[in-house]
């Protein structure tokens, strides 16, 4: 009996010390793939923060040029320039007063 009783611990320490290393096998594969995920996700944060910056850069360059733009028209042609202004103001006034008329409608 006592035989029986070793061979059977005998086993089941097998067993468990088998676990064990496929438990640390597992953890360790996990802790590889969490690290991987980690890495790439750094790197598309720092590639959209770049983008980002880089799109801010052009748009703010683009408005530079369109303020400059204007800037010069308005100095070359004044009063073309106000008549389209006030032109454009009367439009939206138009429009906010076709809203207003239209919510108290309804």
């Amino acid at each position: 009996m006592d035989s029986n009783m070793r061979s059977i611990r005998a086993g089941a320490t097998g067993y468990a010390d088998e676990a064990r290393g496929l438990t640390d096998k597992a953890l360790e594969s996990t802790r590889e793939f969490a690290s991987h995920a980690l890495d790439l996700a750094g790197e598309r944060a720092r590639n959209l923060r770049y983008g980002a910056r880089d799109l801010a850069n052009r748009g703010a360059s683009t408005m530079g040029d369109y303020a400059s733009s204007t800037s010069r028209y308005v100095r070359d042609e004044p009063i073309k320039s106000a008549l389209i202004a006030a032109a454009i103001g009367a439009v939206v006034a138009g429009l906010v007063i076709a809203a207003r008329r239209y919510n108290d409608r309804y």
